[in-house]
């Protein structure tokens, strides 16, 4: 089973989607190769002055960690609203969230976006309007709940083929596409599913979504984002101060790995430890998030099945 992000061939430049790409920060040579492939026009831009644009960037960081020393510790963590418990109790009970969150300590606050730590570099600003547009400032608590952690939401499209007997491609316009941990199922799980013959059991791969839930990972009083980066970003820019999250507690480093992704997993003292880490505000500073035009991208997960069958002989 294989899962990218790929370039159609089919699509056209007319169609480029706005992203808001986080410069200073790892890895420069990811920034110039996604330039340079995915960026409308970026394979005629200049490298040199790409990374000179990066350089001066990450001077900045460099200041920000005299000014700014220390500001990750102070980010709020508030208690949520007790009129808003049934909404709780609803994600709590829902299955995208049992299955999400069943490794570590969790609860549900209201955190503030601006001190946020941020592992991704870049969001997609065109998806951020698009969000947006459902939510006006000045919307209730029930309705800003459920705008963070919502429980029903519209899905992008989906296209399947079957590229031969046991081989298919599944593509979407979403970067949260991916395929979910394989399923041993037994008969009495399978109502109104038949076969060539009485079955036994039914190996299966769910290909979807993610939960979608805004959350976080909270080492001490520092607080990094996990899922829900363009569900903050909207809620930034339309001049929302906090969130409602979902936070997980970590007290060490094999905890961690069951919850963050690769990067902060390699090094996690970047993001817990250094003065002054990639904060969630970072976007919206002229001299460190920079506007790019990007080719639509879809992902893609290809299933591929193989079978083998023996017969075993006592010795």
């Amino acid at each position: 089973m294989h899962h990218r992000t790929i370039e159609p061939a089919a699509r056209t430049e007319a169609g480029a989607t706005e992203l808001v790409w986080l410069l200073g920060q790892p890895h420069l040579s990811d920034y110039l190769e996604f330039v340079a492939t995915k960026v409308v026009g970026g394979d005629r831009l200049n490298p040199r002055r790409l990374t000179a644009e990066w350089r001066r960037a990450n001077d900045v960081y460099a200041e920000l960690e005299a000014s700014e020393a220390g500001i990750a510790e102070t980010c709020e963590c508030l208690p949520v609203d007790r009129r808003l418990k049934a909404r709780i109790e609803a994600v709590r009970a829902n299955p995208w969230f049992r299955e999400s969150f069943d490794n570590l300590p969790v609860s549900f606050r209201r955190v503030e976006l601006d001190k946020l730590i941020v592992s991704q570099v870049h969001v997609e600003r065109s998806f951020t309007d698009a969000l947006g547009a459902s939510l006006a400032k000045g919307s209730s608590e029930r309705r800003l709940f459920d705008f963070c952690l919502p429980l029903e939401r519209a899905l992008p499209p989906v296209r399947i083929q079957r590229l031969s007997a046991d081989r298919f491609l599944l593509s979407c316009p979403s970067t949260d596409f991916r395929a979910h941990r394989p399923r041993l199922l037994r008969p009495e799980e399978l109502p109104g599913v038949t076969s060539s013959g009485p079955a036994a059991a039914m190996i299966g791969v769910m290909v979807g979504f993610g939960s979608n839930f805004l959350s976080a990972v909270r080492s001490g009083s520092r607080l990094l984002l996990q899922n829900g980066y363009h569900r903050a970003y909207t809620l930034r820019s339309l001049g929302f101060t906090h969130a409602y999250c979902i936070v997980e507690d970590v007290t060490r480093k094999d905890e961690l790995k069951l919850t963050v992704d690769g990067d902060v997993a390699d090094d996690p003292e970047f993001y817990f430890a250094s003065r002054r880490p990639p904060l969630l505000k970072d976007f919206f500073d002229p001299r460190l998030g920079k506007l790019l035009s990007v080719r639509p991208m879809e992902s893609q997960v290809e299933v591929e099945v193989k079978i083998r069958s023996s017969t075993a002989t006592d010795c």
